[in-house]
């Protein structure tokens, strides 16, 4: 069941619900079901995996473990559990960083590269299908009012 479905069914009544908590808990729902998908395609990882490695491979020079945390939005621990795994699949490897030993750096291997060629085609035809007859003017203005989100929750959080 996708959200229009339980928008139409009427089992829920959406009346009076603010914008703001509807938008948060579309994202959450959407968050879900994507997620869902994701892992149903991936053959060998799952799509917290896939997202840390896109995250990694964004990254101007391998990240330590607190910028993956800090990128990613999530805690120290998850992440340290998410990359255990890619390390056992042979995905990624922590090397020492040249200036500070005491640091760990965060390195794609030749096995997750080769991965994300192969994948690469699949997840262009997702992405592509996904974002279907949706402007690149509303693109941006979702972008636009995710980050402002982000920036008001960043600041409750002080």
């Amino acid at each position: 069941m996708n959200i229009n479905e339980v928008i139409q069914n009427g089992n829920i009544d959406f009346t009076g619900i603010p914008p703001q908590y509807f938008l948060l808990g579309l994202l959450s729902a959407f968050d879900n079901r994507f997620q869902a998908m994701a892992d149903r395609m991936m053959e060998e990882i799952s799509w917290k995996q896939f997202f840390a490695i896109i995250c990694i491979n964004m990254c101007k020079a391998p990240p330590t473990l607190n910028e993956l945390s800090d990128i990613l939005g999530s805690s120290h621990q998850n992440v340290k559990q998410i990359l255990l795994k890619l390390e056992t699949k042979d995905f990624i490897e922590f090397v020492p960083d040249a200036d500070d030993r005491r640091k760990q750096r965060i390195v794609l291997t030749k096995k997750c590269r080769r991965f994300c060629e192969k994948n690469d085609g699949m997840s262009m035809d997702v992405m592509t299908k996904m974002f279907d007859g949706i402007s690149e003017k509303d693109l941006n203005k979702t972008i636009q009012t995710i980050i402002k989100i982000e920036s008001n929750l960043k600041e409750i959080e002080r």
